[in-house]
């Protein structure tokens, strides 16, 4: 009933009857059965489904949810039975004709354990019939967490097991008529619902039907054999994901498809320091993106927990606004002394959104210049209008702005970084008012950019606005801006101010965020209580341990690695980003295809690993230093693919999508 992939599985319904009273009924025309027995988990979710089979007469034993070969033994073990049939309980189209056939060639092979083959019959036959004490053995001897969940691989592979196999002269298995997916259960309803009330129908029946109304049959026909003992639960999760959510999730980033598609566990049941637990149990190293860079002090730091978990205990919502609202407003003026108010959001682009909307307030004009990536929202996609190209370089090519009012079309400005001549020309052309830009995203500023571009906005009465969102507190304690000693008339911050708990800041001058109250900017969720209280504790923790200092010191430690490790291997990289949002790319029309190989090799290692590290403070040089040991052999065979070795023939699933750009 807890099936990952489609819940309830054996209890839908055709024509009134569930899928497992169908299974049960066809079973009990076997004629080579004594006994039938349903073994569930103890989980409560099972609880209607031990009511229901009860209630037709079948015994239900309950054990574990993990073990369940132990399950297994313990259900058949109070029976003392000479042999074992295993029908799994998604074959409601089980043939009980060829149970019978498959028992009575185990008698006459006389072997230990004996199943339909795999390339003979249609997905959802499946009989496996085995001694007793070759089910003993098992239960004794097995010890991998494969071999626990999934009953039979010790039967299958120990060399003290004499196995035989029932054949069926023509290849059916490219039929698919179990049930794990709601494409199969589409199928299956069909078959059932063609031969109406017939509990008697063989499987020789079923493939007329196929070969009569294919039409019948093709909903599931994209399904590999077997998927799902090959793939972890968070991905089973994923694909169950895409059916309800569009994209599969919230957060384009975090997409299976930008990491390993078909392979990424997806999903995490708990996460310390820099480890994640996915819903398996499996530990991994994050030297990937930590949680898409919000985890500078790691994940779940104590103080930072400690305060939120308080925060918890004494309500984070009321009538009354917080008070951690105004201590982190006043926290954040402190720091960037140029600025004096403050407003607070949960997400970088309502940060971004709030910014625009106050900086347009206060230049009295709609023209935007940016620079970078800011968001989703329609000002941000308006520079798409008419030219879906506009935003290429900064976000993803090819991004079309439906959904967008067209009226907003030429009231957005791309100019890319360190080009100071394309934002000249934007502002002799075109009415600005604003010029939103990141203060660096991949390179530094070359000739005094930045400087050059504050004397821009100021001789045209231009709002300037930094968006640090991603920058902030990772170079120094506050924005990125304090490095370069340039000051904007307003700034953003987000990802690292609250180590993963949602607040995000705009600050700014105040004849600029006076502004805000000429226009209309509120939200309920934006005077909770956690996010501020995170911040403020972020904040502590990061000045007693001068985090910006560490992970800055640790992000040029790994670049370094990075390009003394393509030296050796005589590879070509690129490496770009902050240092503690630090990247490589290799120089190589196979560079994606590469991406995608140390995922999918440095994941079996236990490792979140791709093309970029974002450091936390977590990232010990021990931590680091074994990393790039499992690393290096990725590497190795990469340099053997850039000689003439097929990169594709390393791939166990299609390459990755590429991600966001970087901005020269």
């Amino acid at each position: 009933m807890g099936s990952t992939r489609l819940p309830g599985k054996v209890m839908r319904q055709v024509q009134g009857v569930p899928l497992i009273q169908t299974l049960i009924q066809r079973l009990q025309l076997a004629k080579s059965i004594d006994q039938i027995v349903l073994a569930t988990s103890t989980e409560p979710v099972n609880d209607s489904l031990e009511v229901f089979v009860s209630g037709l007469g079948i015994p239900v034993f309950r054990g574990s949810e993990t073990d369940v070969l132990d399950r297994y033994y313990q259900a058949a073990k109070s029976y003392q039975p000479k042999t074992v049939i295993r029908i799994t309980g998604d074959c409601p189209l089980i043939d009980p004709k060829l149970v019978d056939l498959v028992v009575e060639e185990f008698n006459h092979q006389k072997v230990d354990y004996l199943s339909t083959a795999n390339d003979c019959f249609p997905d959802g036959l499946d009989t496996e019939v085995f001694k007793f004490s070759a089910l003993e053995e098992a239960h004794n001897k097995a010890t991998t967490p494969h071999e626990r969940e999934h009953v039979t691989p010790f039967l299958k592979n120990s060399t003290h097991i004499k196995r035989g196999e029932y054949r069926e002269k023509e290849n059916h298995s490219n039929q698919r008529w179990t049930v794990d997916e709601p494409e199969d259960f589409e199928v299956v309803r069909n078959i059932l619902n063609h031969f109406a009330h017939r509990i008697d129908f063989t499987w020789q029946e079923v493939l007329g039907l196929y070969h009569k109304s294919p039409d019948l049959f093709e909903a599931n026909r994209k399904i590999l054999r077997n998927d799902g003992a090959t793939i972890g639960t968070g991905q089973k999760l994923w694909k169950r994901a895409k059916r309800v959510i569009p994209g599969g999730n919230m957060l384009l980033s975090k997409r299976a498809e930008m990491f390993l598609p078909d392979r990424w566990p997806a999903y995490f049941s708990r996460a310390k320091g820099c480890q994640v637990w996915d819903l398996d149990g499996n530990p991994f190293t994050d030297m990937c993106i930590m949680g898409i860079g919000t985890n500078t002090l790691g994940y779940g730091n104590p103080v930072v927990d400690e305060a939120v978990q308080a925060t918890v205990s004494a309500g984070n919502m009321s009538t009354f606004n917080c008070p951690e609202e105004v201590y982190l407003a006043e926290k954040l003026v402190e720091l960037h002394p140029w600025a004096d108010m403050v407003r607070l959001a949960r997400s970088g682009g309502e940060a971004n959104a709030i910014a625009t909307r106050i900086a347009r307030a206060a230049s009295g004009k709609d023209g935007v210049a940016i620079c970078g990536y800011h968001g989703w929202h329609d000002w941000y996609l308006a520079a798409n209008l008419g030219d879906e190209e506009n935003l290429a370089g900064h976000l993803l090519a090819g991004l079309e702005p439906n959904g967008v009012p067209k009226a907003l079309r030429g009231t957005v400005h791309p100019f890319l970084y360190n080009q100071l001549d394309q934002l000249d020309k934007i502002v002799n052309q075109h009415d600005i008012g604003v010029i939103q830009m990141e203060v660096s995203r991949n390179l530094g500023p070359d000739g005094n950019f930045l400087q050059k571009v504050r004397q821009l906005a100021t001789k045209n009465g231009i709002v300037l606005v930094f968006d640090e969102c991603t920058s902030g507190f990772r170079q120094t304690y506050g924005g990125l801006h304090k490095l370069y000693c340039v000051e904007p008339d307003m700034a953003m911050f987000g990802k690292a101010l609250g180590n993963g708990y949602a607040i995000t800041a705009v600050i700014g001058r105040r004849e600029v965020m006076e502004a805000a109250q000429t226009s209309f900017i509120s939200s309920t969720f934006w005077t909770e209580r956690i996010g501020p209280s995170a911040a403020l504790a972020s904040l502590k923790v990061m000045n007693q341990e001068r985090s910006w200092e560490q992970i800055t010191e640790m992000g040029n430690y790994i670049t370094a690695l990075w390009k003394q490790m393509a030296q050796r291997h005589g590879l070509s990289i690129t490496t770009n980003g902050l240092p503690a949002l630090t990247g490589f790319t290799f120089v190589s029309p196979n560079s994606l295809a590469y991406k995608t190989l140390i995922t999918q090799e440095m994941l079996k290692k236990g490792y979140l690993a791709s093309t970029s590290v974002y450091v936390c403070t977590e990232h010990t040089k021990e931590v680091v230093d074994q990393y790039i040991e499992n690393l290096d052999p990725i590497w190795a065979k990469i340099k053997e693919c850039e000689e003439g070795l097929a990169v594709e023939s390393l791939l166990e699933g299609p390459i990755c999508h590429a991600g966001f750009k970087r901005l020269n």
